[in-house]
């Protein structure tokens, strides 16, 4: 969420090119849109500045809401030496600072007239509804899909404001206009301060009775409303801000490879090579390079005038990277011993300075995390020694960490199991990950050349490697079985086996569990994926207890 504020004490050469902050205020009848509308005049001329106002009243029987129409200049009228603002009588479409309306529908009316623009306008609503009278016409559910208006609330707001203006008033014994005021005072769209609109909601004869302390309630709770969403979406854009400015700068594509590659891949591939050159070392990311130089001319191969873009080149550009820089526990073990990484962890509990704090990292490497740095040899007999163990009933070999980061012991075994990058290398992992990559890669090569569209779905996989763990392994399972039994499907046009990888892939995301998968790999003509073994484990039943 963006935030936006005036500067209300800008000098008198800003004065003369500041314009008036415009609202529109849409409110039912009975909801005390006129009284909302005199309590932020009466604010404005509290604060020291000039506002006027206008309404356009509405239709009966819930086919409109009447609205009203708010101009307050950010600069005091001491400011201004004399001189008089002019203000406009009626709203004009796409130039509102602010939409604030009591009732979801109304927003979204509000907005299909053109009155909200995603540059400029902050909206504030009440997510609660009154059924206009189409809705209550139709025999069965007319109801319009809330969600739906709430995207066209996201959609068509620089800043949103959600609440549920109506439960508010009722809880506080109030009606809507005291917490639409609320809203609107904390939102910073005006000037001046809370203390001008609770002026205003007292009156200028300060005798305040219980209709007046039931609107104070229900403009305070509007207004800690508003302020805590505020305060969370600060501090969340505060810490990405520090995150990217944490984050190491992605280095500037080298002048050659900056020759080699099309223009349109240059942003991926410089992202790409300084992720696998931080992962393990220059030859990987040569490696990477001369991967993707292969995939570049098989695409031109099939588009010398590179009309579509380079889009396959730039898709394995992000995709082959990420593959590339698989996560293991060395990897891991990298990440949690940055620096960029414990000051984003101070950031997000809030610790100052002079703050202790300390920082466990838990662990549970088992015997895929220590055989993946194995040659294959050990790795193969460590595996088969942990499968006899779960087919024995036992659950698989684990060893359970705790790892204070904060401590110099926790961060020296962090940087040590970091420094561990050249056993990758050796290990089986790395030659299994290599083979699988230069299949999908094969298959991406051999797809482009015989047609566009099936070279750039099977670049699309992709996208099916990530996470780790099983949720890794089954990703690889299923790129590859879409590789084998659609890429290469016999009798097919390209076009054709293009539109079956598109399908299983989207299946393959949509379904963790497969089954959608599965039947897509059948719709096709392809077998199901097969199914893999899972070791059976018999418990013991507890003793029964009897009842005493």
């Amino acid at each position: 969420m963006q935030t936006s504020t005036y500067n209300a004490a800008s000098s008198m050469n800003d004065a003369n090119t500041q314009r008036p902050i415009t609202l529109l205020l849409c409110a039912l009848g009975g909801e005390g849109g006129g009284v909302l509308t005199e309590w932020l005049i009466e604010a404005a001329r509290h604060a020291g500045h000039a506002a006027q106002s206008t309404s356009i009243p509405g239709v009966a029987q819930r086919t409109g809401a009447t609205t009203y129409y708010v101009e307050v200049f950010p600069v005091s009228l001491a400011q201004l030496g004399g001189r008089r603002p002019v203000f406009s009588l009626t709203p004009a479409a796409g130039t509102l600072d602010a939409v604030v309306s009591s009732e979801l529908m109304e927003t979204v009316r509000q907005i299909g007239h053109g009155m909200a623009s995603a540059e400029r306008t902050c909206v504030i609503t009440s997510t609660g509804r009154s059924l206009t009278t189409a809705e209550r016409m139709v025999p069965g559910d007319g109801r319009v899909d809330t969600e739906r208006l709430l995207e066209v609330v996201r959609h068509f707001s620089r800043e949103h404001h959600l609440l549920d203006m109506g439960a508010l008033a009722r809880s506080h014994g109030t009606i809507v206009s005291s917490v639409m005021l609320g809203a609107i005072a904390s939102s910073g769209l005006l000037p001046f301060g809370r203390e001008s609109f609770e002026a205003a909601i007292r009156g200028p004869e300060a005798t305040p009775g219980g209709t007046t302390q039931a609107s104070l309630r229900g403009f305070a709770a509007a207004f800690d409303a508003v302020a805590a969403a505020r305060a969370q979406a600060a501090m969340v854009e505060r810490l990405l801000s520090k995150e990217e400015r944490a984050a190491p700068a992605p280095r500037a594509l080298q002048a050659d490879l900056a020759r080699k590659f099309p223009a349109a891949v240059h942003e991926m591939l410089a992202l790409g090579h300084a992720r696998v050159l931080d992962y393990q070392d220059a030859a990987y990311a040569q490696l990477y390079v001369d991967r993707l130089a292969r995939v570049m001319q098989a695409e031109q191969a099939d588009d010398p005038a590179g009309e579509k873009g380079h889009a396959i080149t730039r898709e394995m550009a992000r995709w082959l990277a990420l593959w590339m820089a698989f996560d293991d526990i060395v990897r891991v073990a990298a990440l949690k011993a940055r620096a960029s990484r414990a000051e984003r962890v101070r950031t997000e509990v809030k610790a100052g300075d002079e703050d202790l704090l300390r920082v466990y990292d838990h662990f549970k490497p088992g015997v895929p995390e220590f055989a993946a740095l194995l040659p294959p040899a050990l790795a193969q007999r460590l595996s088969a020694w942990d499968a006899g163990r779960q087919r024995r009933g036992l659950q698989p070999w684990a060893m359970p960490l705790k790892v204070g980061s904060h401590s110099v012991l926790g961060m020296a075994a962090l940087r040590t199991l970091a420094s561990l990058k050249g056993l990758r290398r050796r290990g089986s992992r790395f030659a299994e990950e290599q083979a699988l990559i230069e299949r999908w890669l094969a298959a991406v090569e051999s797809g482009t050349r015989e047609g566009w569209a099936l070279g750039h779905e099977l670049a699309l996989c992709g996208r099916l490697i990530k996470g780790y763990g099983s949720t890794n392994e089954r990703g690889k399972t299923n790129l590859l079985h879409i590789v084998d039994h659609l890429a290469r499907s016999p009798g097919r046009t390209p076009d054709e086996r293009a539109a079956a990888v598109a399908a299983a892939r989207t299946a393959a995301l949509a379904d963790e569990a497969g089954t959608a998968l599965d039947a897509t790999l059948r719709q096709h003509g392809a077998p199901p994926r097969p199914v893999r073994e899972q070791p059976i484990r018999w418990m013991r039943r507890p003793p029964a207890t009897r009842p005493s």
